[in-house]
């Protein structure tokens, strides 16, 4: 038994569930039609370059939850698997979790996407573990605002080290599997990286280094 770690977005789903949810929004009239569709654009192409500012993209990207009712945000969360979530889920992933789940491996979502948009898709897929940014929540509603390390980029190798002493638990034996570049980090730890449809950087990198390339898509 080993631990089987999964990146979320265009890993697992074949969709950016971050960007999504901004589109999401914008056809819902939720947000502002001009500003923030340009903003969810470009910190988008930041993310794939990997010149992400984390904290300025935060700082745009939890707003909305910090402007609407629990119910209102819960509500749209609802429209958005079924619209958005459901179509993106890939057959071959959830093939690949029913693998490590037989194998009585202990399954992980580690995301740099908050958990109110991704703690629904991880129960979705059968998933119980869940590390994702943690928008922080005060007197029933959310500020805005991050509590603790967003776990993106190294940020990524906190979170999981922090999550692993609190399960008095290693890396040994362990699975990384994910997309993109930014995830380099937590690639190089683990025992056995997978390059699942991987961005050309992250291509470049599993080739040189012999890692295991895989493609869940059709």
């Amino acid at each position: 038994m080993s631990l089987a770690i999964f990146d979320l977005d265009n890993t697992l789903l074949s969709i950016d569930s971050d960007h999504a949810w901004g589109e999401f929004l914008l056809e819902q009239g939720a947000v502002d039609p001009v500003a923030y569709r340009e903003a969810n654009d470009r910190f988008k192409a930041d993310y794939d370059a990997g010149c992400l500012d984390m904290m300025a993209f935060l700082e745009v990207a939890l707003k909305p939850l910090a402007d609407n009712s629990m119910e209102q945000l819960a509500a749209w969360h609802q429209q958005f698997m079924i619209s958005k979530i459901e179509p993106s889920i890939l057959p071959r992933a959830e093939d690949l979790i029913a693998r490590h789940r037989s194998r009585g491996d202990t399954l992980l979502i580690i995301t740099a996407t908050n958990r109110f948009i991704t703690a629904p898709i991880a129960a979705r897929l059968g998933i119980n573990e869940l590390i994702a940014v943690e928008p922080e929540i005060m007197h029933g509603r959310y500020t805005g605002k991050v509590s603790g390390t967003p776990s993106f980029q190294q940020g990524k190798v906190t979170r999981l080290n922090e999550w692993l002493e609190d399960r008095d638990d290693t890396l040994d034996g362990a699975w990384f599997y994910s997309d993109s570049h930014n995830d380099l980090p937590l690639l190089e730890l683990v025992e056995h990286p997978v390059a699942v449809d991987p961005d050309m950087k992250l291509r470049e990198v599993a080739e040189q280094r012999s890692w295991k390339i895989i493609s869940l898509r059709d």
